[in-house]
């Protein structure tokens, strides 16, 4: 098969022929339509990311075709159109995964490639009402998002939302479900661009984050507090977050793109009876959650745009820069 290789830490990304996978007994092969890009490929690349390794081939989302089945693999999943769960060992315990957690396209091989090799319980059917590339833009951002809402978020119809960071995966997809569901979702974001397309689809306004008086704008913008923040930034706005929510209000952090924050007043916390929860991707239960929600409100994954997979570098730059607005899609055949 080809795929996109790693070599090592702030190399190019190679397009070249590896070994097709053979599925294990419990595995399926995935000839893959489509994949993305997260933040996480970008950081494997930049050498910042946890238990690297080397040669791999990145990409933990993708759509497509299975095409191989292990000895234990249910039969009624070859031919079948499907997306990929890439929470590799989550365990039993739908509020937090086991040491044996992982993400596919680190340490397992990925789906930058023309064929992937998963275990046969990640496999869903994909949403029928979305191409190949927009439901591979679903699987890492959606369940982030998903679950940060819903698992850890307990959001409700009717509460004000804010998300933070608007244009990336995570935070787009957290902005459709919040707004689908009849919360009142609002942004922040430097790019007057990005705030205005977010009011574009759904959000009731969003505030520049840069500004010296952001927290008490955007209060006075929306009328009051929020019940619940999803934060993906961290770094020096992390402390103003608390000061958004409401008494008894939720603070849901799934990243730290921004670095660990300098300081916060733990008396804003605790005197005001904050709520501060942590997430990361998703269970099974949350992946399978996701994917009906995507379903039953026919949701559409933002794409900023579809690249040949001989392109991969020209997404990394993209993603690099800060420049994307929704997801960064690979297309095959590239």
């Amino acid at each position: 098969m080809l795929a996109c290789v790693l070599d090592g830490v702030d190399v190019p990304v190679v397009q070249r022929v590896a070994p097709d996978p053979v599925p294990g007994p419990d595995e399926v092969v995935v000839a893959l339509a489509a994949a993305s890009v997260n933040h996480r490929d970008l950081w494997i690349r930049q050498g910042t990311y946890a238990g690297l390794r080397f040669p791999i081939i990145p990409g933990s989302d993708g759509c497509g075709q299975v095409v191989a089945l292990g000895s234990r693999a249910d039969p009624d999943l070859l031919g079948r159109r499907v997306v990929i769960d890439p929470t590799i060992g989550w365990g039993d315990d739908h509020r937090v995964q086991t040491s044996e957690f992982r993400i596919l396209g680190l340490p397992d091989d990925g789906t930058w490639a023309e064929l992937v090799r998963v275990p046969a319980v990640n496999v869903v059917d994909a949403p029928d009402h979305l191409s190949d590339e927009a439901a591979a833009a679903l699987p890492l951002a959606g369940v982030t998002a998903y679950r940060a809402l819903f698992a850890r978020g307990d959001v409700r119809p009717g509460e004000r939302v804010l998300v933070t960071g608007i244009g990336g995966g995570v935070a787009l997809f957290a902005l459709q479900m919040a707004e689908r569901i009849g919360a009142e979702v609002w942004v922040t974001s430097s790019s007057a661009a990005k705030r205005d397309r977010a009011v574009a689809l759904g959000a009731a306004g969003g505030v520049d984050y840069r500004g010296a008086d952001w927290a008490e704008e955007l209060r006075d913008l929306a009328g009051g507090g929020f019940h619940l923040v999803v934060d993906g930034a961290g770094g020096e706005g992390f402390a103003e977050l608390a000061g958004v929510l409401e008494p008894a209000g939720r603070l849901v952090v799934y990243g730290a793109t921004g670095g660990n924050p300098p300081s916060v007043d733990l008396r804003r916390l605790f005197w005001r009876q904050i709520d501060l929860r942590g997430t990361t991707m998703g269970s099974p239960e949350d992946f399978l959650g996701m994917v009906r929600f995507v379903s039953t409100h026919h949701l559409t994954p933002v794409i900023d745009s579809v690249l040949a997979r001989a392109e991969v570098e020209a997404a990394l730059a993209r993603m690099a820069a800060g420049d994307q607005f929704g997801k960064l899609v690979i297309a095959s055949p590239g």
